[in-house]
């Protein structure tokens, strides 16, 4: 099955790859994808997620792979920005390593890149526990406050977490509990932004400061105010940043 994914702006301008967290779809970037609407846009439901959701397995690498493959049909000869959040931001580190010239710019936002082993441990018996709560609707509406998910996307936030498969679900957390960074990651050529909230966990600040380590062209930023969520809770300073990033101004 070919990866669903949506198209917005014009088509002679760089193109823009947006990558969505775990458990959401393609629809966590309507705000984005309208603010560049002077980009070409492409937001794709990642494999197991949304409209995406029939694709036989998930992982961080073939997901990566599937992304290649749609930058190669849509991006040749343009500048290629790519930006990520949370699981998204994640494979977006995958593509930087496996194709270290691939890519212009990049934004990597929330990314978890040092694995926490008693969670991997954990997640089993933790997930067989938690998972008819993915069925409930008030439960849902608690996750979504915490993800800064706007009421007016509740509901496809809803549908989408309410019909993932507890499997599915074991193997996404899987895969983003135990990520590290490639060590080919080293070798991207591409001007990368990095960013955690500051009322994020230990983890995914030590992630953060991890990443911007571990290739010369990153550079890393707190923000304040923010937990795990950066592109939905301030979404206007998000779009000033990235415009500043990609554009080559100065950022806050």
């Amino acid at each position: 099955m070919i990866m669903f994914y949506r198209e917005w702006g014009s088509r002679d301008r760089p193109l823009m790859i947006f990558l969505h967290g775990g458990g959401a779809a393609g629809w966590m970037w309507d705000h984005q994808v309208q603010y560049f609407h002077d980009y070409h846009c492409i937001v794709p439901d990642l494999p197991k997620h949304g409209k995406s959701r029939e694709e036989k397995e998930f992982s961080i690498i073939s997901s990566a792979e599937k992304v290649i493959e749609l930058i190669n049909e849509k991006g040749k000869g343009k500048k290629i920005i790519i930006i990520g959040f949370s699981l998204g931001a994640q494979i977006a580190l995958q593509i930087l390593s496996e194709e270290p010239e691939f890519i212009h710019y990049a934004m990597i936002n929330s990314a978890l890149a040092d694995p926490i082993p008693l969670g991997i441990q954990m997640l089993e018996p933790w997930v067989t526990l938690l998972f008819p709560l993915t069925r409930s609707r008030a439960f849902s509406r608690l996750q979504s406050k915490v993800l800064y998910i706007h009421d007016d996307d509740f509901e496809k936030y809803f549908h989408d977490t309410s019909q993932m498969e507890k499997e599915t679900l074991l193997r996404i957390l899987q895969e983003n509990m135990s990520f590290v960074i490639p060590d080919t990651f080293k070798h991207a050529t591409a001007n990368i932004l990095i960013t955690v909230g500051e009322k994020e966990n230990h983890w995914m600040k030590q992630s953060a400061k991890k990443i911007s380590q571990s290739n010369p062209n990153c550079q890393g930023l707190m923000i304040g105010g923010v937990g795990h969520g950066f592109p939905l809770a301030k979404p206007a300073l998000f779009h000033k940043m990235a415009r500043d990033w990609i554009e080559g101004r100065g950022l806050l």
